[in-house]
């Protein structure tokens, strides 16, 4: 059950990284809009939380940012190719960056806060 909490911020974060997406191109903000660009890398990041669950990870480390990292970039990217929609090298290289800061960040952020206080989470 400690793997909640992470998980919930990853795939929130995968949200938002839609969200971004599509604002930054002036696409429409709606929930369908939404879930079409971002269903895929959702999925993917669910199943980088099976893996990390396999691994018996707490999902706070850079083991566990490192798989769901991977994970989602990877099949993320196979399945929006899958479903017909483009992987320019751009947009890849763009997800890549940004699901890395994300994923890599709050973990990091975590880190320090849990460092500071002396909690051992």
């Amino acid at each position: 059950m400690v793997r909640i909490l992470p998980a919930i911020i990853d795939l929130i974060l995968v949200i938002g990284f839609a969200v971004v997406g599509r604002a930054s191109h002036s696409e429409g903000l709606s929930l369908f809009g939404i879930a079409q660009t971002g269903w895929p890398f959702f999925v993917a990041c669910a199943a980088g939380w099976i893996v990390v669950s396999l691994l018996e990870d707490s999902g706070y480390g850079p083991r566990s940012a490192l798989v769901i990292w991977l994970v989602t970039v990877l099949a993320g990217m196979g399945l929006r190719i899958a479903a017909g929609d483009t992987a320019e090298p751009a947009f890849v290289l763009v997800a890549t960056a940004i699901l890395f800061s994300a994923f890599f960040g709050w973990r990091l952020v975590a880190r320090g806060v849990r460092a500071r206080t002396g909690s051992t989470t």
